[in-house]
């Protein structure tokens, strides 16, 4: 490979330079890259922009205006580990803007990519070993849409 990790490229119907600002206004750690635009080869018109490079939270991405063939669906989502309630009500007001709430921390961005803003430690918790901890938290997490730190600790500790 001739460079470290990989690049997620997204596909947009006319949206990649606003899909790139957004995300690199919304997150820390990122910035905008290269824009390339169309040819007299096309397929699209001579210099609209094809692609848009840029880095959210320090991942590689490449937005591009491909057509409308394709849509994103909740087969692919980023999972995003948020370290207090704080942080995570940024991450949802932010990426719900336009978009759409979903469940169990899943919502769609006004691009149609899904996300899941999740609490750190959620997983661990999810697989305690004490089989009544993890019922109790997963009980809590599927009444949920947007995740309540409180409440899933209060559950994990039985309160």
């Amino acid at each position: 490979m001739t460079s470290d990790g990989f690049t997620t490229c997204l596909w947009f119907d006319g949206q990649a330079e606003e899909a790139a600002a957004f995300y690199t206004s919304t997150f820390k750690n990122s910035r905008l890259g290269r824009v390339g635009r169309y040819t007299e080869a096309g397929p699209g018109p001579a210099g609209s922009v094809m692609t848009v490079e840029f880095e959210a939270n320090g991942q590689k991405f490449v937005a591009l205006n491909g057509g409308p063939e394709f849509r994103f669906n909740e087969a692919i989502s980023f999972q995003l580990f948020c370290a207090d309630q704080q942080e995570l009500d940024h991450y949802w007001a932010r990426l719900t803007e336009g978009g759409a709430e979903v469940a169990c921390g899943w919502l769609r961005d006004k691009f149609g990519v899904s996300w899941q803003v999740v609490p750190a430690g959620l997983v661990e918790r999810l697989s305690d070993p004490d089989p009544e901890k993890a019922q109790r938290v997963t009980a809590a997490m599927l009444s949920m849409v947007k995740f309540d730190f409180d409440a899933l600790e209060k559950a994990y500790r039985g309160e």
